[in-house]
């Protein structure tokens, strides 16, 4: 293997510029893949196989329209002391509820407890369901408004009111601002230790074609896997946290070998068949971990491990091709001054 990846690493440097080209057709082609696919699933928090997810089917048998494409609020409601749910009075309040939160522009429909037969035993806890016509991020401040108005006038006829689901709930800020610090952090750290820009600023070039490049592919291979928008979350984060790691080893032993007086040729040579190894096999592990996912049984957790999967051995490839490429085009400006 050491005497493949050497000479592996010696083609790479000499013939840089096809090894870039490559990875830019690489890149444009997924890329376009991306562009053309149609678009990915809804992402979905369904795990055939556990207690929780069949405490949630058994909800939808009992309380129909507790699950609906859009967004849903379920609103449990509980009698004061001493009193019934049935009783006039709370019954009124609640009817009151649900039609005042069906008549919402945004709601799909409201499933009162009384018509679902979603009221306990003891007749003092019951369960209503109000779904949407859209998904949570998309609801406006008027269509919430409107439903935490009818929830607080329940409130006020003495019923306790909690509401559950993501309707109401507080929606995440955009994904993107922890891997922007993750990288600053990183480029602060590799700047420290190297002592040059170039040396610095190439595991992160490196890294981010890699991330790009199994990004592009997911989202190519949405539709025809089933992949949904949140499965490429844990491969941008392997696949950045690797891509640096796996570029770092190479550079740092091809620094160490051009510091033995070595040309950068064989130094690039010498740095993918000794560190290159070491790439190789961290990155067989953290794949095997992760391919481990699928034992599990739970399809959501096999597609983001095998789609994290693929961004590490992307970044294994990338590390042992494109990172000697570019040692090619700047052999003495990774090193230190």
């Amino acid at each position: 293997m050491a005497t493949f990846l050497y000479r592996l690493g010696r083609t790479a440097f000499r013939r840089r510029w096809y090894v870039a080209l490559i990875w830019v057709a690489v890149l444009g082609a997924v890329g376009f893949g991306a562009v053309k696919a149609p678009a990915a699933p809804d992402a979905s928090n369904s795990m055939p196989g556990i207690e929780s997810q069949k405490a949630f089917d058994l909800m939808e048998q009992r309380f129909p329209g507790a699950k609906a494409d859009g967004a849903n609020a379920r609103i449990v409601f509980v009698a004061p002391d001493g009193q019934k749910i049935t009783t006039a009075g709370n019954k009124k309040a609640i009817d009151k509820l649900v039609d005042e939160a069906a008549d919402g522009s945004q709601v799909a429909g409201a499933v009162s407890p009384f018509q679902a037969n979603a009221i306990s035993k003891d007749a003092t806890t019951a369960y209503a369901t109000v779904t949407f016509k859209v998904k949570a991020d998309a609801l406006t401040d008027a269509g919430k408004n409107h439903l935490k108005d009818a929830i607080a006038q329940a409130k006020h006829a003495g019923l306790t009111v909690e509401v559950g689901g993501d309707a109401l709930a507080t929606q995440p800020a955009a994904g993107g601002a922890a891997e922007g610090i993750g990288i600053a952090i990183a480029a602060l750290v590799l700047l420290i230790t190297f002592g040059s820009m170039t040396a610095a600023g190439l595991p992160l070039l490196t890294a981010l074609i890699g991330v790009g490049v199994s990004m592009a592919a997911i989202m190519a291979l949405s539709s025809a896997f089933g992949l949904s928008s949140t499965t490429g979350t844990l491969a941008t984060m392997l696949g950045l946290a690797c891509g640096i790691d796996y570029a770092v080893f190479i550079v740092s032993r091809y620094r160490e070998e051009r510091a033995k007086g070595h040309t950068p040729q064989e130094a690039a040579g010498l740095a993918t068949g000794t560190a290159g190894s070491a790439v190789v096999f961290a990155g067989l592990t953290v794949v095997i971990a992760l391919a481990g996912l699928s034992v599990i049984g739970i399809p959501m957790l096999t597609k983001m491990g095998l789609a994290a999967a693929g961004a590490v051995m992307i970044g294994v490839f990338i590390a042992l091709t494109l990172v000697p490429a570019l040692l090619g085009f700047w052999p003495n400006a990774v090193l230190s001054r």
